[in-house]
């Protein structure tokens, strides 16, 4: 059975549009009820990001916690990553990021967490789909029975506490000037703060939120600014983060940007020679460059590839025993460390590598000459552009274009209405004609 609501990342749409408050009311309720296994108290904590919407989310998520009978503990703006850490160490039943991750501040999403830190699963989110359609007037509390809610404090100290436990204690960032750029999110506290403790001189931008420019023309979807700044101040590099701060993106000291395959060739690498491999490979998605997968093949290590999202990632690494793995987006999983991507604990194992080995960043990031990879997204109203004939004629030809020199990759994204065409190969202009062919095909039809 499809799910309705939940998406490769929880359930994300338009402020008010898609994501209401009474989508929210039921969600609280329905995973409320689902997750109260025992007779013990039951708990939810719910973090945010910085975006308008987050009020009224937050307050329609407490009513239906509240109503079925869970307390709830509010974090306020913090990494989705703190909020799956947090809600381990508090012995939480659920965990809640209200949050649109990279997507501009008229989104909003809501991702659930289960009492380990890991994100739901298709079933469990399906679950929490069924009970959402059903009345549960007869669920609900009684009045002496009704959850608490109230507001935490010290959960910036704690997960600042919990990145830097990720580095060797004798390790610091002294002498390095690094810039973070924050995208206004979740993250524009807790990212500047902790680096400043580890010693660097820390230049950072994309902290000053208000409601209205997460993302917007900063962080890791446009490190533009980052890499802008970097030149400016002379820096050694730059980490952009998303506005969830589950993503990063680094810059060299040139302002050049290193994408997620090269810090998983960084990362893996390091790990390797250190011993801290489980196993010797990297899991990613079908979008990883091949660059990194002839690299990692060099060095003894194998690419194991999932489909796009950070979900499929983490099943593969619990399946077959991997302990990296991530996106080019910069979405990486060390599971020695937390249950989902850390933008900024993946960023603090490259700045290790970097004082490890003394060199310019854009050495040490440097592991692979990527091949040329052409990617374009094609948004749309409704229906399903992929299964119109025209469409799908488009791509036989683009693949044939392509036979023998490259791969070619079409698929709607999780997240929000797009079709995602990448193309990869050694000759570019052959991988642009293919790509063209395909985003000409589906504007046609978007417009029809």
């Amino acid at each position: 059975m499809a799910r309705k609501h939940f998406g490769t990342d929880g359930i994300r749409g338009r402020a008010n549009g898609v994501i209401t408050p009474e989508l929210a009311l039921k969600v609280g309720q329905a995973a409320g009820l689902l997750f109260q296994r025992g007779e013990h108290r039951h708990r939810v904590v719910i973090g945010k990001d910085t975006r308008l919407s987050g009020y009224m989310i937050e307050n329609a998520l407490v009513a239906g916690f509240t109503s079925v009978g869970m307390d709830v503990l509010l974090l306020g703006p913090i990494p989705t990553p703190a909020v799956a850490m947090l809600t381990k160490s508090m012995r939480a039943d659920l965990g809640v990021m209200i949050s649109a991750s990279h997507n501009l501040f008229d989104d909003n999403g809501i991702k659930l967490f289960g009492p380990e830190g890991y994100k739901l699963s298709d079933e469990v989110e399906l679950q929490i789909e069924e009970l959402m359609e059903e009345n549960l007037d007869r669920k609900l509390a009684a009045s002496g029975q009704l959850g608490r809610a109230r507001r935490i404090d010290g959960v910036h100290d704690r997960y600042i506490e919990f990145a830097k436990r990720t580095l060797p204690r004798t390790l610091n960032l002294e002498g390095l000037r690094v810039v973070v750029d924050a995208a206004n999110g979740a993250a524009y506290k807790v990212v500047p703060e902790a680096l400043w403790e580890l010693g660097a001189d820390v230049v950072a931008i994309g902290v000053d939120p208000d409601g209205f420019n997460i993302n917007k023309e900063c962080g890791s979807t446009s490190p533009e600014a980052m890499s802008a700044k970097v030149r400016e101040m002379r820096a050694d590099l730059g980490i952009a983060l998303d506005g969830d701060a589950d993503r990063v993106i680094i810059a060299d000291e040139r302002g050049h940007v290193i994408d997620g395959d090269q810090l998983l060739a960084v990362i893996a690498q390091s790990w390797l020679e250190d011993g801290r491999l489980t196993k010797p490979g990297v899991v990613s998605t079908v979008m990883a460059n091949l660059g990194l997968e002839r690299y990692l093949e060099s060095h003894g290590m194998e690419l194991v590839r999932t489909p796009v999202g950070d979900r499929y990632v983490l099943e593969q690494m619990q399946a077959r025993g991997f302990n990296v793995g991530g996106e080019p987006s910069g979405h990486i999983i060390l599971s020695d460390h937390g249950t989902t991507g850390d933008g900024f604990v993946a960023a603090l194992q490259v700045l290790a590598v970097v004082q490890k080995l003394g060199r310019p960043v854009s050495e040490v990031c440097h592991r692979f000459e990527p091949m040329p990879q052409v990617l374009k997204n094609v948004r749309y109203g409704t229906g399903k552009p992929l299964d119109n004939p025209s469409v799908r004629s488009a791509i036989t030809a683009a693949e044939k274009q392509l036979n023998g020199y490259g791969r070619l990759l079409v698929r709607p994204s999780g997240t929000e209405p797009v079709i995602r065409v990448m193309g990869e190969g050694d000759d570019r202009e052959r991988v642009e004609e293919a790509v063209e062919m395909i985003v000409t095909a589906l504007g046609h039809t978007a417009a029809a």
